[in-house]
């Protein structure tokens, strides 16, 4: 990535999902309600490795999915087509304590589009917020339960988290505007 700055290397962003991991652990009780939901499409890769972390923290399988807020967004009227990916939810998310797992967080908006996404499928016991980077920069009155890094950034520059699956790599750059 041209006169990009790599943030986080493999072992890095590897140790920051771990520690969110062990934070949630420790945070959330019953275990059993639980559920990891990532945002499409960067929150994937991080609920998968939170849901991970902890099943072997706890020695039982933790349910993990995806959920699309495309068409929640506050600005769908704004895009000629707005990126739709797959939801997958792993059961019921009525009564369920839910994870929901984003790679960078800043305005905030893609959070509340998922949160409401998540309101159309059922009515969670409790709503919780993992994110790798926080970047600041709240436009909506959202924040993370659990982070990774905080970040200070310039207004138009990019954080650019890159997964294994389907980058080939696991890592974080800040890329200038």
């Amino acid at each position: 990535m041209n006169d990009s700055h790599r943030l986080m290397d493999a072992a890095t962003l590897r140790l920051a999902a771990a520690r969110i991991a062990h934070e949630i652990a420790e945070t959330i009780a019953p275990k059993d309600e639980m559920m990891v939901l990532g945002i499409q499409r960067g929150g994937v890769g991080l609920a998968r490795m939170l849901a991970t972390e902890l099943g072997r923290l706890w020695q039982k399988e933790v349910p993990s999915g995806t959920i699309d807020c495309g068409m929640y967004r506050d600005d769908v009227h704004e895009r000629a087509s707005p990126d739709l990916y797959p939801t997958h939810i792993p059961g019921d998310v009525t009564g369920r304590i839910v994870v929901l797992a984003d790679d960078v967080i800043a305005s905030g908006r893609s959070v509340r589009a998922a949160m409401d996404a998540l309101n159309a499928l059922g009515r969670p016991k409790i709503v919780r917020l993992a994110v790798l980077i926080d970047r600041g920069r709240r436009e909506v009155p959202v924040q993370p339960d659990f982070r990774g890094r905080t970040v200070k950034t310039g207004p138009t520059d990019r954080v650019v988290v890159k997964w294994l699956a389907e980058d080939g790599e696991d890592a974080v750059y800040v890329v200038p505007a």
